[in-house]
């Protein structure tokens, strides 16, 4: 009995590692935290909605450091637009809020289709919604387009473009472009600038500049596990520390006489088989156990999914655009990470992300699309399993106090 709360405590922390041969997808994909936020931004936008002194209070002359886009498509069946913008304004402060310049484009031909298009909260708690101002053979274009329907590749990078390019018109220094299904914690705001500012940093000490192309604000750890291309590294590590134990059994076989008996042919044997399985443990609790990526910014150059969430330097955002405008056909995240490739681009991540997906139906088709992993569709394994291991009271003693001391630095 005294091995279950190891047993416990190795499933506690391994359950929510899909890197993991002991993850439970019933444990990693339950929604915790998410759906917490959700009932917050629910919650905000119900009592926020109609608030004159709110609606009121966008109107001001505050310097902007963030304007965030919001592309958001009509879906089937589903509706994630108002969990986004909720979430993603519920808590901030007013000076935080003030710092913000908040869009939403309904990038339908007919905007009406869009349920959220007539709805009174979208344009009292955002500062733009827009519409396509196109002209008619643009228009027409569109309109095929969107009666072609499939993945659209084309039609997904041109709208893509049209809310960045609507932020760069603004001349705030960062752009932060969201899918429209996610949810953000409290305090991602003040997360983000923090990691702003540290991206900057650490782009200077690698390339003696601050520039960088993205911070990515989600990505999921299930590419993050022991890779195939590693594999003779993993192996070149194994191997040293099986030959050092093997030599450390033989020197104390010959130093040691009176531990003889625990170094005996046999014994040795069963120490060498004890390494095997040791190793062999190691890479079953997952990379995500045994190696997690340190809490802050991390670089992320390979293996980040999808494009929930990017914050974009404007003139990098601006570039990106034009590149994405050149190849016209294709997936905005493909496309982000081939562009950084040829550039030779640095690109960082927040770690925990602070942002989840949590869609599950797909834009891009009519259904939920193809099936993946566990039995879930492809919409459904994109998810951040630390995300949902925040605690929500934590989290808003953390924001207090990040504003208490903002606050503190710019009194007079």
């Amino acid at each position: 009995m005294q091995g279950l709360p190891k047993d416990y405590s190795i499933h506690a922390v391994t359950s929510r590692d899909p890197t993991s041969l002991f993850f439970n997808p019933r444990t990693g994909y339950a929604p915790q935290y998410s759906s917490v936020r959700k009932g917050q931004a629910e919650a905000f936008i119900v009592t926020t909605a109609n608030n004159k002194t709110y609606i009121e209070a966008k109107k001001n002359d505050t310097k902007k450091k963030l304007c965030v886009g919001i592309p958001s498509i009509a879906r089937k069946g589903a509706r994630y637009l108002r969990d986004a913008v909720g979430s993603l304004l519920d808590g901030l402060t007013p000076e935080e809020r003030s710092e913000i310049h908040f869009v939403v484009f309904i990038p339908h031909s007919d905007p009406t289709v869009h349920p959220a298009y007539a709805e009174d909260w979208l344009p009292n708690l955002t500062d733009d919604v827009l519409v396509y101002d196109l002209p008619e053979d643009q228009m027409n274009h569109i309109k095929q387009l969107e009666e072609e329907g499939g993945l659209f590749l084309e039609k997904g990078i041109f709208d893509y473009n049209y809310v960045v390019r609507a932020c760069h018109k603004k001349e705030i220094p960062y752009i932060a472009i969201f899918e429209d299904d996610v949810v953000a914690m409290d305090g991602w705001y003040h997360r983000t600038l923090a990691a702003i500012t540290e991206a900057e940093i650490l782009s200077a000490l690698k390339k003696e500049s601050p520039d960088f192309l993205y911070l990515r604000l989600f990505y999921t750890e299930e590419f993050f596990g022991w890779n195939a291309e590693n594999w003779p590294t993993y192996l070149t590590y194994s191997s040293v520390v099986f030959v050092f134990l093997v030599w450390l059994f033989v020197y104390l076989r010959a130093k040691a006489p009176s531990a003889k008996w625990a170094f005996t042919n046999r014994a040795n044997l069963a120490w060498c088989s004890i390494c095997v399985v040791a190793i062999a443990f190691y890479f079953a609790l997952g990379s995500g156990t045994v190696l997690p990526l340190p809490a802050g910014v991390n670089h992320m150059p390979a293996f980040g999914c999808c494009a929930q969430g990017f914050v974009f330097p404007r003139n990098k955002a601006f570039e990106l655009t034009q590149y994405l405008e050149d190849r016209r056909v294709g997936f905005v995240d493909v496309l982000t990470e081939e562009y950084a490739d040829e550039k030779d681009e640095l690109r960082w991540a927040i770690t925990p992300s602070v942002i989840q997906h949590v869609g599950r139906k797909s834009s891009k088709v009519d259904e939920s699309g193809p099936k993946g992993k566990h039995g879930l569709s492809v919409a459904e394994t994109i998810w951040n399993f630390a995300f949902e291991k925040y605690d929500a009271e934590s989290l808003r003693r953390e924001h207090k106090g990040v504003a208490l001391k903002t606050k503190a630095k710019t009194a007079p």
